[in-house]
Parts: C-alpha cells; structure tokens; sequence
C-alpha cells in the first residue's frame, strides 16, 4: 500500500475533497501530509493490511504518531508488523534519483533520465506520451521533503528500534542489488524470530 500513489490517485479525481486538497497542495509543494488524513486513507484501505503473503506499506507510517495509529490499527485486526525498512541514502543521492523520475502524461509509465532513459528525450517508450517530472520530484520539493524528514520521521528510527522492529538498508547501488540486502536482512530477521 504507497499513500503517495493513493494520493497522485485522488489527484486525478475530478472533485476530492477539502482535506484531500488540502493533502495535494501540500504534496506539490513537497511538504508532508497531515497525519490524520493519511490515517484515514490507509484506515480505509485496511484490507490490505490482511494480504495472506503479508504486506509493505510504503510512505506510511511517517511520523510516530502516525506509527502509533497503525500499531492499533494492527492490533485491532490481530496482525503483527514483523520488520521497519529504513533505507539510508545521502541526500544528494536522494535528490539525484528522485528529480531524475519523469512520468509519463497518458499510461503513467516511470522513466529515469539517466538510470532508465527512453529512446526519445521527453517521449515515453511504451506508448508515445510526454514525459513530466512530477511537482513533488522537483529538487526545491525534495529538500523540502527532506528537511520535513528531518524533523518528523527522523523519530521513527528510535520508535521502531526500541521494539527492534528496524532494519536499516544501505539504499547504494542499483535496485536489484537493494532488493536483495532487504530480502536477506528479512530472511535472516524471520530465521532470527523461529530460533
């Protein structure tokens, strides 16, 4: 479940609702969005907290009390959060990957200027469309993202590592690569609780 696509969804609904609005202006210019707005998005999307092969919610939580919510949320349908993955990344490599994401206009394909580049500049591969550089991929939008960080997730790490729920994942490299560290560290975090 990523909050951010359910949000960019709601975007493209002709009449959201005030809070909703209020959501998308604050994510175009790069700010977080209230926490009991993002609650209720993923409150209602709750099924999916319940997947039989479990579930990754990206996005969400982002600030402790947002992680509060959830760990009732969890506890009130029986499920357990096995594992936090904190992906550690230096900020410029942060803005790098982000700002260079262009989305396609019509199908919504991802493209990346230099890590997945289209044949065309500025045409997407799969069906013709102009690429965009989403508004929350700007650079001024990102550090603004990341000094939002800073401040209100940053917390999430002492949160979920005094339950040693965290783990933290070097996010270097390309993204097979990272997938795999975080499926091992998973692997070795679900071996750890069996024994």
């Amino acid at each position: 479940l990523s909050t951010g696509d359910v949000f960019r969804a709601a975007k493209c609904d002709g009449d959201p609702s005030p809070a909703l609005s209020d959501a998308l202006q604050a994510m175009s210019r790069g700010e977080l969005v209230a926490d009991g707005v993002v609650v209720s998005m993923v409150r209602e999307r709750g099924g999916c907290l319940r997947c039989m092969g479990g579930f990754l919610l990206d996005g969400f939580p982002r600030t402790v009390s947002q992680a509060e919510a959830l760990d009732v949320m969890l506890t009130d349908r029986g499920v357990t959060l096995d594992a936090v993955l904190n992906y550690d990344l230096p900020i410029d490599e942060i803005v790098s990957r982000l700002s260079g994401r262009r989305t396609c206009s019509k199908c919504k394909a991802v493209s990346h200027v230099t890590a997945r580049p289209t044949k065309v500049e500025g045409v997407c591969d799969v069906c013709g469309g102009a690429l965009a550089i989403r508004d929350d991929d700007r650079p001024e939008a990102i550090r603004v993202r990341m000094a939002a960080y800073e401040e209100s997730t940053r917390p999430l790490i002492d949160y979920y590592s005094s339950s040693e729920r965290l783990l933290t994942i070097m996010a270097d490299g390309p993204p097979e690569e990272i997938l795999d560290r975080s499926l091992k560290a998973l692997a070795e975090r679900e071996k750890a609780a069996e024994n």
